[in-house]
C-alpha cells in the first residue's frame, strides 16, 4: 500500500489546537514533497503547507504563524501543528506525498 494514512482530526472549539499526522509509505516518504491540503465544506480545495524535497517549507498565507509543519523521517511521519484554530479552519484534510493522496480526516472548529 502506497497510500498516506491521516489521523489526529476532531473537533476542537475557537482558539483550540490540533496536531494531525500522516504515516507515509517509506517508499515515498524520502525524495518527494510533502504536503497538507483541505477542503473546507462549499469551497475549494487548497494547499495548507507544503515541504519540498529540499526542506524548503511554504505555508497558506491564512495559517501562518498559527500551523507548523514537519516530519519525522526515523518514523516516516508528517505532522500539521495547528494552533488558534478559527472556524474557517474547518475542513476535511488530506495528506499528500509526491502524488500520493490520504482519505482525509476531518477537522471541526466551533464557536
Amino acid at each position: 500500500q502506497v497510500q498516506p494514512v491521516e489521523s489526529g482530526g476532531g473537533s476542537v472549539q475557537v482558539g483550540g489546537s490540533l496536531k494531525l499526522s500522516c504515516a507515509v509509505p517509506e517508499s515515498i516518504f524520502k525524495g518527494c514533497a510533502l504536503a497538507w491540503y483541505r477542503h473546507p465544506p462549499g469551497k475549494a480545495r487548497e494547499l495548507v503547507s507544503r515541504i519540498n524535497d529540499l526542506g524548503h517549507i511554504s505555508y497558506l498565507s491564512s495559517v501562518k504563524g498559527r500551523f507548523t509543519i514537519s516530519q519525522d523521517e526515523s518514523k516516516n511521519t508528517l505532522y500539521l501543528q495547528m494552533n488558534s484554530l478559527k472556524t474557517e479552519d474547518t475542513a476535511v484534510y488530506y495528506c499528500v506525498a509526491c502524488t500520493e493522496w490520504g482519505q482525509g480526516t476531518q477537522v471541526t472548529v466551533s464557536s
